[in-house]
């Protein structure tokens, strides 16, 4: 008699939970091709698909809703059982900033699956605006922080790198009039230096209408129609269209997102909190 493994039915749930095999796929720290075959698997065991498409993602079948609430009850239990069993060797606490914005999602999968793995750790997650992460890490109020930057420095770890763009609405030609709205980010953030920098090259007049501490908001008033901006390339959307060069506004330069460290980067637990991180992120991109 054929057996479920516990294998597949984490791949299950972490796409179910993720709503498309990639995002799935990394939640596990897997690549989409593998994933895809344990999907496969699973439904040659059951007989049926456990996903049926939806728009770019999927949903459960009627199958996959069946499935899905047993499929939680036997991961818990087995993750629990195992925390209580070997889960007391890492102590201690720890520090981390996370961004708020679109990167937070998969972040906080990561947090949360270290939680699991080390119940003893006391965790601190500070979720804001990241450019004040730096200071932050500088002054021993953080241990590690993940943010983004133009130039990777000595102590950071590259986890993504996303070519950043001069974006518009689809339905509104924003760049006919004069001066041009913008909506920019309003606190020190090298993003705002950037923009405003290729701005003045450009020799375009133009006018700072809207201002926004996250990626959301600077996202919402471009989708709106509202003003252009600057955003990177996992930001954008299909109501949103990027800008080239012989527009007249430049090219952007990349943005990194980066692991940094603090005061105490060889501390145990930071160690164990850095490798879940850039291991999450390098399966990502497989």
């Amino acid at each position: 008699m054929n057996k479920l493994d516990s294998n597949l039915l984490r791949t299950f749930l972490a796409v179910a939970d993720a709503g498309t095999f990639t995002g799935g796929a990394a939640r596990i720290h897997r690549s989409q091709s593998a994933a895809s075959v344990q999907i496969k698997q699973l439904e040659d065991l059951l007989g049926e698909p456990v996903f049926k498409r939806h728009g770019r993602g999927v949903v459960l079948s009627r199958i996959g809703e069946v499935l899905e609430p047993v499929a939680r009850q036997v991961i818990q239990t087995l993750d629990a059982t195992m925390s209580e069993i070997v889960g007391g060797g890492l102590e201690g606490s720890i520090r981390i900033g996370i961004p708020d914005d679109h990167g937070k999602e998969a972040l906080s999968k990561i947090i949360a699956d270290f939680t699991r793995d080390h119940p003893k750790v006391d965790l601190m997650v500070h979720c804001a605006l990241s450019t004040g992460f730096p200071a932050a890490l500088v002054a021993g109020e953080l241990d590690l922080a993940v943010h983004e930057v133009e130039e990777v420095g000595p102590a950071m770890a590259l986890l993504r790198e996303e070519q950043m763009h001069w974006v518009t609405s689809r339905a509104h030609n924003l760049l006919e009039r004069d001066p041009i709205p913008v909506a920019l980010f309003d606190r020190a953030c090298w993003w705002r230096d950037v923009a405003l920098q290729a701005l003045e090259a450009s020799g375009r007049a133009y006018r700072i209408i809207y201002s926004s501490e996250s990626v959301t908001g600077v996202a919402a008033a471009i989708e709106a129609g509202i003003a252009i901006g600057v955003l990177d390339h996992s930001a954008l959307t299909p109501d949103l269209v990027v800008l080239s060069e012989t527009e007249g506004l430049g090219a952007m330069p990349t943005s990194k997102l980066v692991l940094d460290c603090g005061k105490s980067a060889q501390d145990p637990v930071c160690r164990t909190m850095a490798t879940a991180i850039k291991g999450a992120f390098a399966a990502a991109r497989k």
